[in-house]
Parts: structure tokens; C-alpha cells; sequence
């Protein structure tokens, strides 16, 4: 039996990574779910896939390549992989599920014309 996705599960997770923000809590094919919740400020580099947050709880301003704009509980974000993002002035209560899927390089990098 699969173990429940739900916040309080991954957050309890979450604490055996000793300080690391994030956490992987399920994987299949070429999806990984991590919950992440960084601690003040937000380190986050590009990644090499491309990613969708769904934001458990918090709010706060979010970076997307040239684009900043407010976020809140409930929103879905994306990101296409290797486009610089972070998260900025967030809540202490911040905490977002991260689905990575899709082939390194991104869904773009794999269409074909």
C-alpha cells in the first residue's frame, strides 16, 4: 500500500532530512514529488527538468525568470527547466508540493518542429 501524499506526512518527512528544505515523497517514471519548505530564504538554483509547484500554505512573492508575482495557498505554479525561480518574502508557515516530470531539458527541448 502506498503511503498518503498529504502535508502532514511529507512535513514529518521532512524533519528526518536534518536542515535540507525538501524532501522526495514519491516517484514514478519520470514524476518526483518532493515537499519543499526552505527556512527564511529560498537557495533554489534552475533545475534540469521542468517542475510544477502547488502551494500547500503560505504566501508570499515568487520569481520566474524575468516575472515576479504574488502567490498564495492553493496556487499552481510552473517552471520550464533551466529558468531561474525562487521564491521571495514568504511566510513562515510556507510550504509547497514540487512535481519534477518530463525529460531532462524540458518538454520544449524534446518537441519537435
Amino acid at each position: 500500500m502506498m503511503e498518503r501524499l498529504i502535508p502532514s506526512a511529507a512535513l514529518k518527512k521532512l524533519q528526518d532530512t536534518h536542515g535540507v528544505p525538501f524532501a522526495e515523497v514519491f516517484r514514478h517514471g519520470s514524476l518526483q514529488v518532493e515537499l519543499y519548505k526552505p527556512e527564511g530564504v529560498d537557495h533554489q538554483t534552475p533545475h534540469t527538468r521542468d517542475e510544477v509547484y502547488v502551494v500547500i500554505a503560505g504566501s508570499g512573492h515568487f520569481v520566474n525568470g524575468d516575472t515576479r508575482q504574488p502567490f498564495e495557498a492553493g496556487e499552481v505554479l510552473f517552471v520550464p527547466a533551466g529558468v531561474d525561480h525562487r521564491f521571495e518574502d514568504f511566510t513562515d508557515d510556507f510550504a509547497t508540493w514540487v512535481f519534477f516530470y518530463g525529460p531532462e531539458g524540458g518538454e520544449a527541448a524534446s518537441e519537435t518542429p
